[in-house]
């Protein structure tokens, strides 16, 4: 909040720090799980370091990552809501503060419920990826 004051930039940063590193840890997880066989060959074949990032480590980690970009898309959510509720006034913040400051209780659970509902589509639809592109798991051994 010293470098970016009581703004938006305080909110996207909040988001951010909350949802990159579990993205970074299941990308790193994913990559460390492929086979030394799979870059060998494709180095073999004259594939360029380029080439194999493009061609092999994304997509043999690729089930890793999108379940680290899911988890990281429900922590960024928890993010929003503590960025505008803590850190700044606004938004959805501001919302919950004024239904819950003058009793509207009906508006306050149904603010919960809207963003219950886009979190829980949010990460079905990333589930529903993440097991379209979960083939290319057994490709790694």
């Amino acid at each position: 909040m010293v470098l970016f004051g009581f703004g938006e930039q305080t909110i996207v940063l909040t988001v951010v720090l909350f949802a990159i590193w579990i993205i970074v840890l299941n990308a790193r997880a994913g990559v460390r799980e492929i086979s030394r066989s799979l870059v060998e060959m494709a180095h073999c074949f004259g594939a360029t370091p380029l080439q194999s990032f493009f061609k092999i480590y994304i997509w043999a980690a690729l089930p890793e990552i999108l379940g680290g970009i899911r988890l990281g898309f429900i922590r960024g959510v928890k993010g929003v809501i503590i960025g505008q509720l803590l850190v700044s006034i606004i938004g959805f913040g501001q919302l919950f503060e004024l239904y819950s400051s003058r009793f509207l209780m009906e508006h306050f659970w149904a603010l919960n419920f809207m963003i219950l509902a886009f979190a829980f589509t949010l990460n079905e639809g990333l589930v529903w990826l993440q097991n379209k592109v979960s083939y290319y798991a057994s490709t790694r051994d």
